[in-house]
């Protein structure tokens, strides 16, 4: 059990859920967090991971079928927050392929596109990107400007995207853009019974390998936050597909936003990974830290400190614990991983920031985590939504008004 697993949670977990833990725990002592403070510092995604993590099974771990894992969604939490104890650029890896990419497929792809592309990601073979983002389509992606025109039996996609995970590495990228219902019914795949007018746009997925003529994906740099992994900006000029290129279920934003809840969902377990190696390593930290005569731990301010964190923690893990539950009786509401995503990785925010304080100066080098795990969350806790998203989402629940403009 964990030292700062106070309510004994571990104790509510099966067999296998423990399993996975310590199979993730393992791979991040042996191959993350000997390295991670060079990676970190060199701004440097160690892709050589990537079969790594494909051999343990992360890669679409949630998906049933396709040669995918078919896990439980308590499982892939747990293998989530086991990940960004290790760091969060590097559980974005698995979210990106996963959660977003594979999802995207998954749940709004034909059996033709299920077939020939998730068992490839799900080995690693084949590297995926999410492109949804815009510079001024952020939080309102209705607003995106990126465009598909279907032209002479070819779909014709115009735009651009940015912080798109692992754009320069990947394979395929999932390319979210607007199409009239026009040339989706010319496609084939406006769905009988929608009475959408023809010049209507909405939102499609399309399926565009990083080869095509067009498509180029440059890494963003000068960060200062998940420097350990790979976010890029996407600029996609006349990419000419196939008429089956495109994600023929769900139109509109409910095809993206299926994959949002994933990632989100994933996030709300990973974040309290981050949390939780801060703050084992500042009580290791503050147990061998001598001022005047006594260890750190010795004294009642660093003790208040330690304990309200932990008490935080545990509430967090309980309620993501919970949340993965519900997944997996298919009772999870949208609302609930609102509450989980924007409570848990504020929280984590925080403690990682206390744990810096009681680490003093040594703390904010890269020997010790927590000062990087707060820099990362950072970045979480604006992808994915941000705090304003999850607040409206949950008040619209509380009051059943919407307020988001």
């Amino acid at each position: 059990m964990s030292t700062t697993d106070l309510f004994n949670i571990a104790s509510m977990l099966t067999d296998e859920e423990l399993a996975v833990r310590d199979m993730v725990a393992d791979f991040v002592d042996r191959r993350i967090r000997p390295n991670i403070a060079t990676w970190y510092d060199e701004a440097q995604l160690p892709v050589e991971l990537i079969p790594e993590m494909a051999e343990l099974g992360l890669f679409g771990m949630h998906i049933d079928g396709y040669g995918c894992g078919g896990r439980s969604a308590v499982e892939y939490g747990i293998a989530m927050q086991e990940l960004e104890a290790g760091d969060s650029g590097l559980r974005t890896v698995v979210s990106v392929q996963g959660a977003l990419a594979m999802t995207a497929i998954a749940t709004n792809g034909s059996e033709e596109q299920k077939h020939h592309w998730l068992p490839h990601m799900a080995t690693g073979e084949v590297i995926g990107c999410f492109g949804l983002t815009e510079r001024t389509a952020g939080s309102d992606p209705s607003s995106m400007t990126t465009h598909a025109k279907f032209v002479d039996g070819q779909w014709v996609l115009n735009g651009t995207k940015r912080w798109i995970g692992l754009a320069t590495v990947a394979n395929v990228a999932i390319i979210w853009a607007k199409a009239s219902v026009a040339d989706a019914k010319a496609a084939g795949v406006h769905p009988a019974g929608d009475a959408r007018a023809d010049g209507e746009m909405v939102v499609r997925g399309f399926i565009v390998p990083t080869d095509t003529v067009g498509y180029r994906a440059e890494p963003i740099e000068q960060k200062l936050s998940m420097r350990a992994s790979l976010q890029c900006d996407v600029y996609l000029e006349d990419v000419t597909l196939a008429a089956d290129a495109i994600l023929p279920k769900n139109p509109g934003l409910r095809g993206p936003f299926s994959c949002l809840n994933e990632a989100r969902y994933g996030i709300a377990w990973g974040a309290l990974g981050a949390a939780r190696d801060s703050l084992e390593t500042a009580l290791v930290y503050a147990s061998t830290r001598m001022q005047f005569g006594k260890p750190l731990t010795a004294y009642q301010l660093t003790q208040k400190k330690l304990t309200d964190m932990t008490i935080a923690l545990n509430k967090g893990q309980l309620m993501a614990l919970q949340l993965g539950r519900a997944s997996d009786a298919g009772t999870m509401a949208l609302h609930q991983i609102s509450m989980a995503k924007l409570d848990n990785v504020r929280v984590a925010i925080e403690i990682a920031r206390e744990c810096r304080t009681i680490l003093g100066g040594n703390g904010i080098t890269g020997e010790y985590s927590p000062l990087r795990h707060a820099n990362n969350l950072e970045s979480v806790r604006t992808y994915e939504g941000t705090d304003e998203v999850h607040t409206l989402i949950v008040g619209q629940k509380l009051t059943g008004q919407a307020a988001f403009n």
